[in-house]
């Protein structure tokens, strides 16, 4: 999701506001955020007239104390009333930006936000590497709940709630692919905390200092910092490739070989 200006502010300004709500209800808050995400997706009208800056902002609260106000506990109506009393760049940010917010709280209901990455990270793996799950997942004729019944059928009491609960959100096909949407969440889990996650691949495993030196590196380089996962990876050929966010820095002995003949072919 890519908020741009003033919805990019409001984004920022409202992960800061659900961070100040009680961490035992954010489980709780994440699928009210999502919910209503979901009503005001369908609900185009009432989205419009929600995010029309001509429109003073007591009768947009009056709307949203109506629909929600039975249906939410107390906390999470605020965050979708404050929502609503912000300006959007787009009328779809509201419902993207509501998602997004489920996303944030339901990372903040994990007690063991780095076990939450990491598992988010094993998850995803899981599926790339398993091609009948994949399908399973991203098959159009199974519903949705048929989908959450396997994942959870998968995932069971193995992980955290929190990867479980986030999971089962990359079904709604927000991000292209149930794949795609778990690294997404990996990063925003680190994000949340105040770190970059990466990606490192080598040829053989990393000692705890080896591990512990890398990391340190990356931190001083980023200036945050880093929680890493590592992937044994055949095809590195010495050497290591780290991925942090778009970035790759790639010092394998693979990618010089590949350098070197790119230069003989030119």
């Amino acid at each position: 999701m890519d908020f741009r200006g003033a919805s990019a502010e409001a984004v920022a300004e409202l992960t800061d506001e659900l961070k100040e709500s009680p961490s035992k209800k954010a489980a709780a808050i994440g699928e009210a955020l999502l919910s209503a995400a979901e009503t005001l997706r369908q609900e185009v009208a009432a989205r419009r007239f929600l995010t029309d800056g001509s429109i003073p902002k007591e009768p947009k609260v009056g709307m949203i104390r109506e629909v929600f106000g039975s249906r939410v506990d107390e906390q999470a109506l605020d965050v979708i009333v404050s929502a609503v009393s912000r300006r959007w760049r787009h009328g779809t940010d509201l419902t993207d930006a509501l998602e997004r917010l489920s996303e944030v709280a339901a990372v903040l209901s994990s007690d063991d936000p780095g076990r939450l990455s990491d598992e988010l990270f094993e998850v995803r793996r899981l599926i790339d590497h398993n091609p009948a799950l994949r399908d399973a997942l991203s098959d159009p004729a199974r519903s949705t709940e048929d989908k959450s019944a396997l994942v959870e059928q998968v995932l069971g009491d193995k992980v955290q709630p929190a990867t479980v609960a986030l999971t089962r959100q990359a079904l709604l096909g927000s991000y292209g692919t149930v794949s795609a949407a778990l690294g997404a969440y990996r990063t925003l889990a680190g994000e949340v905390h105040g770190k970059s996650v990466a990606t490192v691949h080598v040829a053989s495993p990393l000692s705890d200092e080896q591990f512990r030196q890398l990391t340190d590196g990356l931190g001083q380089q980023y200036g945050r910092e880093i929680h890493a996962n590592v992937v044994v990876d055949p095809s590195v050929i010495g050497g290591l490739r780290v991925e942090i966010g778009n970035d790759v820095i790639d010092g394998t002995i693979a990618s010089r070989l590949d350098e070197t003949r790119r230069r003989l072919a030119g």
